[in-house]
């Protein structure tokens, strides 16, 4: 994260920089998001930007690019059939992704563009952790077209085909480059890829193969190097090796297609950005398998370092700003390439912004129009009644066609009862898909797990910590043969009641009221799972307490003392947490818990007798 200010001949200065680290462990997905948001937490109180406006991009990994060749067309048609070649390319419904696109300079009569698109929910995720510190967001780049305009400002010199390769944690950025021509892809070769072989190469964990890596990786660059080097390293430097020995493979290959679909020419030189460049002899290794001279990108040989900002520190992290140098440029209108994508909420607020001045004026019409209208309605007076009259003679002209329209309007409520019964349908179609997703995507958490999810009936806040819920799905569910229901019947009295034996009608009438009341709706989902950490059952209580805040799949509101009064129960309720153990025992790995969670809308349950 940088700060930037412009300087006087219309550059760019360097005012503040720090840099954190995030552990890009392929089977930690889940806890991606968190982690994004403990590192900006940190680097925004580090560098003092609360209710900062900033700009962020997004790894290339995350975004669909696409290279379209348009016919020759007169510029106002272009914004239409872009928008068609969209929807042919992008491997999603157009509605459901936000993209932005851009014309490259071309060779010949035909026009090219950059279509480069993302999945809305995926970058309002994002966004949503960025502006959680108070952060506001004014324009989302992709990757590899921030580090192309980093490298077109600080390197205007050089016009030959050149390939940067920007190795990052789980794919790494081909970006050519020929004059101001401009392609890029992703390949999956990256720093978790070479984690991950030492991890299985040595029996360890994901964190302790990163820490190795870090500490004494290098890349072995013949059997003469690696004789001269300790067993161990030597070792290691092999696995880097053969984890790496793909992406030379995957350049040829995108290198073959940049000529034969784009016209490009073959690279001339080859430059290394991003954070995998940090491994030693990296460039050494790529420069003998591609045969071409390789050098470090540095982003920064153009723009200034401010006095508070550590210089030797920069030098070193140099190639890892590609990102943060093309992002500014955006602020001093020298970016050639000008990607938004523009999250839902940044959308929102500059339609608002848009809109503003003509709000203004149609105030102050409104102010004026609304002097006219008092001393006209004086004169209007006289005239209403003239027109009353009017239309009372009307009204009981057409009051003779009333009775037909009661009738269709009956037969429109009828009507709109069977709609309702497929909406409902419908409803119950997606239903468990929303409630689970409000899971997966509320519920996450590094320290906490879950292993058990079924729904339950008898939901009723008035009887308290009391209350007896009892099971929709049947215990010996496992044991049902094809045909037989796997719901708990219903004429099941609630767990914990004496119960009659089925079967017959004096065995149920023997069972009392009791036996009649049984789970008639699923009103509650009973969650098990287990914590840990050091923070006890707390991490629970914070996804309880998301559950109530975003999710509209489950209520925890309940009728107040007073009449129409709706309180929301507290996280640690007695109604809602069944179960919680708030420290570990001696010698436990983890805790286990129980939550009741209640359903907003509860779900009918269908006779299974």
């Amino acid at each position: 994260m940088g700060v930037f200010e412009p300087s006087k001949g219309g550059g760019l200065i360097l005012k503040k920089f720090e840099a954190t680290s995030i552990l890009a462990d392929p089977a930690m997905e889940m806890s991606r998001l968190p982690q994004i948001r403990i590192a900006i937490s940190e680097l925004v109180q580090k560098l003092g930007l609360k209710k900062s406006k900033v700009k962020y991009s997004i790894s290339g990994q995350s975004v669909f690019t696409r290279f379209v060749k348009l016919p020759a067309l007169q510029d106002d048609n272009i914004e239409q059939l872009v928008t068609f070649e969209a929807q042919q390319h992008v491997p999603f419904p157009i509605d459901e992704v936000i993209w932005d696109w851009q014309e490259l300079p071309s060779v010949g009569p035909e026009k090219e563009v950059v279509i480069v698109a993302i999945k809305g929910d995926a970058l309002n995720e994002i966004n949503d952790v960025v502006v959680e510190d108070g952060l506001s967001t004014v324009n989302v780049d992709a990757s590899p077209m921030a580090i192309y305009n980093a490298f077109r400002y600080n390197y205007p010199e050089i016009t030959e085909s050149t390939l940067l390769i920007d190795i990052g944690a789980k794919t790494s950025n081909l970006i050519y480059t020929e004059g101001d021509r401009f392609f890029t892809r992703s390949v999956p070769v990256g720093g978790a890829s070479i984690t991950t072989a030492i991890a299985k190469e040595y029996g360890v964990s994901f964190s302790e193969a990163e820490a190795q890596k870090t500490a004494n990786g290098l890349v072995a660059l013949n059997t003469a190097y690696t004789s001269q080097l300790d067993e161990a390293t030597a070792a290691l430097s092999i696995v880097i090796r053969n984890a790496l020995a793909k992406l030379p493979a995957e350049i040829a290959r995108t290198t073959n297609y940049y000529r034969s679909q784009h016209g490009g020419a073959a690279p001339q030189r080859i430059i290394v950005a991003g954070g995998g460049a940090n491994l030693r002899y990296v460039t050494d290794f790529l420069s003998d398998k591609l045969r071409l001279p390789v050098e470090l990108f540095n982003p920064m040989k153009q723009v200034s370092v401010g006095s508070g900002v550590n210089a030797e520190a920069i030098a070193s992290d140099a190639h890892t700003m590609g990102d943060l140098v093309g992002l500014a440029l955006r602020g001093v209108d020298k970016a050639p390439l000008k990607i938004d994508l523009v999250p839902d909420a940044v959308a929102h607020e500059r339609d608002i912004q848009k809109r503003k001045p003509m709000m203004l004026a149609a105030a102050a019409v409104v102010l004026a129009g609304f002097g006219a209208w008092a001393g006209h309605q004086m004169s209007m007076n006289a005239k209403a009644q003239d027109r009353y009259d009017d239309i009372a003679a009307e009204v009981e002209e057409r009051q003779q066609y009333a009775m037909p329209l009661d009738g269709l309007n009956r037969n429109a409520e009828i009507i709109a009862k069977f709609g309702a019964q497929y909406l409902e349908a419908e409803d119950a179609r997606t239903g468990w898909i929303n409630r689970f997703n409000d899971l997966t995507k509320l519920f996450a958490h590094d320290q906490v797990w879950l292993f058990d999810v079924s729904p339950v009936s008898g939901w009723d806040p008035k009887q308290g910590e009391e209350m007896v819920l009892s099971p929709i799905v049947a215990n010996d569910f496992r044991e049902k043969t094809y045909g037989m229901s796997s719901l708990a019947p219903l004429n099941a009295a609630p767990a914990g009641r004496q119960r009659g034996a089925r079967g017959s009608r004096n065995n149920r009438n023997a069972a009392g009221p009791a036996a009649a009341k049984g789970p008639k709706k699923i009103d509650a989902l009973r969650v098990r799972g287990f914590w840990r950490g050091s923070r006890g059952f707390g991490e629970v209580y914070e996804l309880v307490d998301k559950l109530k805040n975003s999710s509209t799949e489950f209520s925890f509101k309940i009728e107040g003392e007073k009449r129409g009064e709706m309180v929301e129960l507290a996280r640690d309720d007695k109604r809602i947490v069944r179960s919680n153990q708030t420290s570990l025992d001696e010698g436990n790995y983890a805790a286990p818990f129980e939550l009741i969670l209640p359903i907003a809308e509860p779900i009918k349950v269908p006779n299974n007798n």
